[in-house]
C-alpha cells in the first residue's frame, strides 16, 4: 500500500463506517437539494410544491430567478419575479441540475481554507467544464439524455468532494497532501457511488462516476453514459486534445466516434453553448 496510507488510517475506517451506515456527513444546503431533486422526480408534485421546497433556500432561489431572466431577456420577455415562473421557464430538468450544483457548491465553500480551499476550487470548476463537455458529448455524439450527462459530469468526481470536506475533523492526516491525494485516487470513486446510491441516483449515473477512470473498460457499441462521462473528463484537461495518446485512448472515444480532428470540432463548435451551461451551473 503507498505511502502516507498508515497516517490516513484511523480516516480510511471512518469513512468506510459512515458509508456502510449510510450516515453521511452533509451541509443542511445539500440536503434541502436532495429533497428539492424527490419533489422533481415526483411525477404527482406541482410546480407550487416545487417552487415551495425551492423557496426554502435563498441561494438556490436567487440563481435561478437570475437564470430564468437571462433566459427571458434573450427571448425579448419581461423580467421575470416569481419562483412559479422561473420554475416553468427553465424546466424541471435543468431546475434539478443547478439544483444540485448550488448544493455542492455550498459544499466546496464549507471546506477548509487555505491549500485545501484552492484544492475544492480547483475541483469545482473541473466539475463544471466535466458537466458541460458531458452534455454537448451526449447531445451530438450519443443517443443519451443531455441533462442526464450533465448531472453524471457534475457528479463525477462527488467522492472526492466529500473526502475533502471530511479530512479536516483528522489535524495529522490534513496537512499531508501526498496522503490525502493517496487516499483520493483508492477511495473516490467508491465513495461517490455510494453517496449517489444513498441519494437514489439512476443507477446508469452511479455506475459512470465509478467507473469514469476504468480506462480499460470494454463493451459492446453504442456509447453509453460513462463513455460520455468518461471522455468529458479526459478532455477537460490541459492541452485537451493534443495530448491525449490516440494510439492508446479508452475505447469510449471511438463509440462516440471521436479522433482528434473531430473532438477539436466538436469543442470549437460548441464553445458558446458551454459557456451558457458553465454559467448557469457556477
Amino acid at each position: 500500500m503507498a505511502t502516507g496510507i498508515p497516517k490516513g488510517f484511523e480516516f480510511i475506517e471512518s469513512l468506510a463506517k459512515e458509508l456502510s451506515s449510510k450516515n453521511l456527513v452533509f451541509p443542511t444546503s445539500l440536503n434541502i437539494t436532495m429533497r428539492i431533486r424527490s419533489a422533481l422526480n415526483d411525477p404527482n408534485s406541482s410546480t407550487d410544491k416545487v417552487a415551495h421546497i425551492v423557496g426554502t433556500e435563498p441561494v438556490l432561489s436567487a440563481h435561478l430567478l437570475q437564470l430564468a431572466n437571462s433566459v427571458a431577456m434573450k427571448a425579448g420577455g419581461k423580467p421575470i419575479v416569481d419562483l412559479r415562473t422561473a420554475i416553468t421557464r427553465i424546466g424541471y430538468a435543468m431546475v434539478r441540475n443547478v439544483a444540485i450544483s448550488v448544493g455542492m457548491r455550498q459544499l466546496s465553500q464549507a471546506s477548509p481554507q487555505g491549500v485545501m480551499q484552492s484544492w475544492v476550487e480547483k475541483l469545482w470548476k473541473h466539475s463544471i467544464l466535466v458537466a458541460s463537455i458531458s452534455y454537448i458529448l451526449a447531445k451530438k455524439r450519443a443517443r443519451i439524455n443531455p441533462d442526464e450527462a450533465m448531472l453524471a459530469g457534475l457528479l463525477h468526481d462527488i467522492g472526492e468532494f466529500y473526502i475533502l470536506t471530511r479530512v479536516k475533523d483528522f489535524p495529522d492526516l490534513f496537512a499531508d497532501e501526498a496522503a490525502i491525494k493517496e487516499i483520493i485516487r483508492l477511495w473516490h470513486s467508491e465513495v461517490g457511488r455510494a453517496i449517489l446510491e444513498s441519494w437514489e441516483i439512476p443507477e446508469e449515473i452511479a455506475t459512470a462516476v465509478q467507473d469514469h477512470e476504468t480506462f480499460d473498460r470494454i463493451h459492446a457499441t453504442p456509447a453509453d453514459l460513462t463513455d460520455v462521462i468518461m471522455v468529458a473528463n479526459i478532455l477537460s484537461g490541459e492541452g485537451m486534445p493534443e495530448n491525449i495518446d490516440w494510439e492508446k485512448a479508452p475505447q469510449a472515444f471511438g463509440h462516440l466516434r471521436l479522433d482528434s480532428e473531430t473532438c477539436n470540432t466538436v469543442l470549437m463548435e460548441s464553445e458558446d453553448e458551454m459557456k451558457q451551461i458553465a454559467l448557469a451551473l457556477g
